[in-house]
């Protein structure tokens, strides 16, 4: 019975609600020279739906950059993906991105609230 209650769920919601409970979601890290640039990327990997949502915020940064401690205004954006899209979330920032070498760093999620996790995967279906 209980096979069956989630097939008719999976049917009616068109998504898969046994395939999203079983997903797991993951964060990118990625800093910025200015706040269009982390505009212009995050918007970008939200209309491929590559990202269910890019959270950009100013920082402050110290660094080591060609052998001097740096200090310098970035700007940073926590992107939500889904862990199997992160090699094309990396290459697409790469391309585009100013810096010789960006802050692209991916972090998986352990746990969320279920309604959100499930918005994550069901914002970056591509099929």
């Amino acid at each position: 019975m209980k096979i069956y209650f989630y097939l008719v769920i999976y049917l009616i919601s068109g998504i898969g609600v046994v395939r999203i409970m079983n997903e797991k979601v993951s964060t990118v890290l990625v800093t910025y020279p200015d706040e269009q640039t982390a505009r212009m990327i995050s918007k970008s990997l939200v209309d491929r739906r590559l990202a269910a949502c890019s959270n950009i915020f100013p920082i402050e940064s110290i660094y080591r950059w060609d052998g001097e401690v740096k200090e310098s205004s970035e700007y940073a954006s926590l992107i939500m993906i889904r862990p199997k899209d992160f090699s094309l979330v990396e290459e697409f920032i790469r391309d585009i991105h100013p810096y010789e070498v960006p802050c692209i760093v991916q972090y998986h999620i352990e746990n969320g609230l279920r309604d959100y996790m499930s918005w994550i995967i069901t914002s970056t279906n591509r099929s």
